[in-house]
């Protein structure tokens, strides 16, 4: 996820995009050597073929906010002053490259043009979708008013002519995608998402930066149709443009957040605030925004590529009301970027919110538009050095100067207003909207948008939603035959029923199972009808799957060690077998990797004897998923790992599926699947460094949770209810906490040799606690030594009864203790908690008190678990932890030997 897969035009346009996210945060020095390699190394006289759209809100809106940025610079920063205006005739030779795809018959633009030969000849695109074709007014008109060349915006102004010409006139809606050459729709759905929402983006804005009352009119009318046929409460549902009672499809996408942030612009304050709520109300649920959600606000499509709409939206909203509560909302937002979202060269979107698995890949809207957002969110005046309220940002976050409505240039465009005629049949627009004053309207600020998020009530239900088509065939009589939903691949009985039918099972090249029915080949006529039952089964089944997207509950392999590789997160498929990795310690795997040899793991190990403890990875091949786990879990392995052995696969381009077992339920440790591009990574790590960690469980793991995880396995093996895993207490044993920025860190290797904490097993006499527990100690009335307990009978009756441990002594099965603070009981209990981490929390971890009536050691100990795993994951643990490190390094004695 490091390597660079860019070409030269992608480096540039990510460049470029980012130029004025520089300024914006300050870093004028490296503004000004930015804007440098652009003047001086990017072209545009290339022969590649790019999209309109992407060009001209990244590249020539880029140019466009780099320039009006260097010029505010220069003026009031006395900076660059070397700066002639070279991005501003950059923008302008762009902008002439971009303008042979508006030769349509509608003036339409083409969705994709060649930078050095135009259009050409025989071009197959009849199609663009009306963000598309929509999104040229801002960059187009500004570059016309600084260039003083009225062509770019007259070909801009023609396009929203057209667009609006071509509304439903009965419901004023538009669709999603329009023949360039004809005008005609080609997709009717209307939305304020994917498809549209930039061109309802630049009618609001074009009125705003352009002072053309007729955006203004058009938009408004949009406004009222939209909210009378998509909006239902919080949500936004699309329609049919020319039937708009009727719904078109059944979920919302991402794209949508930016809504609230223009309604703020359009001063509708409230639906705003209502609206950003459940979007923040989904976020909180699945960590980040979905691409896709349903009105139950379940993941549709579940990639994250680290959009910046719902933060833009945040931004807009605490400007109108200066509520904190929108920084809250931004904080959430950084700390999941923090948590799940960072790797080791920086940011990776995210491929499937629900198993937190990483992109290859961050676009440039992330610099552009996402950190510029938080950085803004965050800011006092003071750490402006750009007057951020003359400006108008474009829907790719560039900056604008308001003063361009001063601005005028001949054209041979008729006034937009000249061109706004509403259908008689229109709703009444409302005219009160006009960019009102918030602290007019809402003086009290806060207080309102507190008082309409609070009428909200909770969007997150607490269980999955069951389908009425699920629990109908739930309730159907179970047939005699097998049914298609029972079928296992490779169970000798259904295997058997299978061919009865007439129905044969082929292993493809590529490892996927296909079945042929052939009613010849049947028993008898009635069971050729039965296989065909089966067949249709089958083809519902796969239907089913398809239109619903469902996706087999993936997990992920997460890197934890070597530190160059840590936090990468690779998206992995379950199996139909073995233990169900849901996340909880029983059913997750943390361990080192150790490469199966020979790698199909089908037969006898030449290195058979490191498998112990270890995660293996195995190979696709020679022999059946299960087979391969049964192999390894005989050797003694946590869990395995299987490599598809086909070098084109990966997770981005082949669909998640689960491994099929035979039938027998005979494997306890967790398998999971990787393709090659995926597995690949984990092999290279173990051919380049010497050791590997990972766990292997639902979802990406926080460090905190990574913590707890690795206290509670090694609490389970020091207890004999789960497998030692190897290196376990070594000193290269990887024990995590958090660094100051929030970033996991392992409290190992060159920086922190030694900081690793874990778990002693329990000693077996006084002296293995190293000085913890010397022949004979008295505390709070208990006197503990060697293989005995005693109590002080004149203790208080609230005390608890412990049995004997495994030492066999004179004293009674049962004595008294008193276990008055938390010392007593961690020290009894075997748990190394020395006398500096005691005292120093008042002898109270966060349970404080605990009376334990009637339980053994061994009890004593599990409920101790949750006192300590709390504890060692909290700041104050973390404190703890460096200040162990700092006594190790010549500070102060620690009795401790366990740390």
């Amino acid at each position: 996820m490091c390597r660079c897969r860019c070409n030269v035009y992608i480096f540039s346009l990510t460049l470029i995009d980012s130029l004025d996210t520089l300024a914006v945060l300050g870093l004028l020095d490296e503004f000004e050597d930015a804007v440098h390699r652009v003047v001086h190394d990017v072209t545009f006289d290339t022969d590649i073929v790019v999209s309109v759209f992407e060009t001209n809100i990244r590249v020539l809106g880029g140019l466009l906010g780099g320039h009006v940025s260097a010029i505010s610079l220069r003026k009031s920063h006395n900076r660059m002053a070397w700066y002639k205006d070279e991005l501003l005739y950059m923008a302008k030779d762009l902008g002439y490259r971009l303008l042979p795809a508006f030769n349509t018959t509608t003036g339409v633009p083409y969705p994709r043009v060649n930078l050095r030969h135009g259009i050409g000849k025989d071009r197959k695109e009849k199609d663009t979708c009306t963000a598309c074709a929509g999104s040229m007014l801002l960059e187009f008109s500004a570059l016309s008013r600084l260039t003083g060349d009225p062509i770019f915006e007259d070909k801009a102004q023609h396009v929203m002519h057209t667009l609006w010409a071509k509304r439903q006139r009965s419901s004023n809606l538009v669709g999603t995608v329009i023949n360039i050459h004809t005008g005609d729709w080609v997709r009717r759905d209307s939305g304020v998402g994917a498809g549209i929402d930039s061109y309802y983006e630049y009618l609001l804005k074009g009125y705003i930066l352009l002072g053309d009352d007729g955006y203004y009119e058009r938009f408004s009318t949009h406004y009222d149709a939209i909210m009378t046929y998509i909006n239902k409460g919080p949500n936004f549902i699309d329609v049919h443009m020319h039937r708009p009672q009727s719904k078109s499809r059944n979920f919302m996408d991402a794209l949508f957040a930016f809504w609230p942030g223009l309604q703020v612009l359009f001063g509708d304050i409230g639906p705003a605030i209502k609206t950003h709520e459940m979007l923040y109300q989904v976020t909180q649920r699945h960590k980040f925004l979905p691409e896709a959600f349903t009105p139950e606000y379940d993941v549709y499509w579940g990639q994250h590529p680290l959009r910046p709409e719902f933060v833009e939206s945040t931004y807009f909203l605490y400007k109108a009301t200066n509520d904190p509560h929108y920084l809250e909302v931004g904080r959430d937002v950084m700390d999941s970027l923090q948590k799940y979202a960072r790797v080791p060269c920086g940011f990776a979107g995210i491929k499937d919110v629900r198993t937190g698995s990483h992109e290859d890949r961050m676009d440039s809207f992330v610099l552009a538009e996402t950190f510029k957002y938080l950085f803004l969110l965050f800011s006092e005046p003071q750490d402006l050095v750009l007057p951020i309220d003359d400006y108008l940002f474009t829907t790719e976050a560039h900056l604008l100067p308001l003063t361009l409505a001063n601005y005028k240039v001949n054209s041979t465009t008729t006034h937009m207003a000249s061109h706004f005629s509403p259908s008689k049949d229109s709703p009444p627009t409302n005219s009160e909207r006009s960019c009102p004053s918030h602290e007019f309207h809402f003086p009290s600020g806060k207080l309102y948008s507190a008082a309409v998020r609070n009428s909200l009530p909770s969007l997150q239900s607490t269980s999955c939603p069951t389908s009425n088509k699920e629990t109908e065939i739930s309730n159907k009589p179970s047939k005699p035959r097998l049914k298609a939903s029972e079928f296992v691949p490779g169970n000798s009985e259904h295997m058997h029923q299978l061919g009865k039918m007439g129905i044969q099972l082929v292993t493809l090249d590529d490892g996927r199972v296909q079945l042929m029915h052939s009613a010849s080949k049947a028993e008898t006529p009635a069971d050729a009808e039965e296989g065909m039952k089966f067949m249709q089964e089958i083809i519902e089944i796969t239907k089913t799957q398809q239109a619903e997207n469902v996706d087999y509950h993936p997990r992920v392999v997460q890197i934890i060690s070597p530190d160059l590789l840590r936090n990468i997160v690779l998206a992995a498929g379950p199996a139909q077998f073995g233990a169900d990795l849901d996340g909880s310690k029983k059913q997750a795997i943390l361990g080192s990797l150790v490469q199966a040899n020979p790698f199909h793991g089908c037969t006898e190990l030449v290195n058979k004897d490191q498998v112990q403890g270890r995660i293996v990875m195995a190979q696709r091949g020679n022999c059946m998923f299960i087979e391969k786990a049964r192999i390894l879990e005989k050797l003694g392995a946590l869990g395995v790992i299987i490599t598809d052995n086909n070098e084109s696969s990966s997770s981005d381009t082949s669909a998640t599926f689960a491994m099929s077992g035979d039938g027998t339920d005979d494997v306890n440790i967790g398998v999971v699947f990787l393709f090659y591009k995926e597995g690949k990574i984990l092999v290279d790590a173990l051919q380049n460094n010497a050791r590997v960690d990972v766990v292997v469980v639902d979802k990406a793991k926080s460090a905190d949770e990574i913590n707890i995880l690795d206290i509670q396995l090694q609490m389970d093996e020091r207890l004999g209810i789960a497998p030692v895993r190897a290196n376990v207490g070594t000193p290269d044993a990887r024990y995590y906490q958090q660094d100051d920025g929030g970033a996991a860190i392992p409290s190992g290797g060159p920086q922190s040799e030694g900081l690793q904490t874990t778990l002693p097993r329990q000693p077996t006499d006084s002296t293995s606690q190293g000085g913890m527990m010397p022949d004979e100690v008295e505390l709070a009335g208990i006197k503990l030594s060697e293989g005995s307990i005693t109590a002080d009978a004149s203790q208080d009756e609230d005390a608890a009864v412990i049995e004997e441990g495994s030492k066999q002594t004179s004293k009674p099965d049962k004595v008294f203790v008193n276990v008055d603070n938390v010392q007593d009981l961690l020290q009894y209990a075997g748990l190394e908690a020395d006398l500096y981490l005691v005292n120093n929390h008042q002898n109270k971890l966060e349970e404080g008190r605990e009376i334990y009536s009637k339980v053994s050691p061994q009890e004593l100990q599990l409920r101790m678990e949750k006192i300590l795993f709390k504890y060692m994951a909290s700041d104050k643990g973390r404190t703890y932890q460096q200040d162990q490190q700092r006594s190790k390094d010549g500070g102060l004695e620690s009795t401790s030997v366990g740390v």
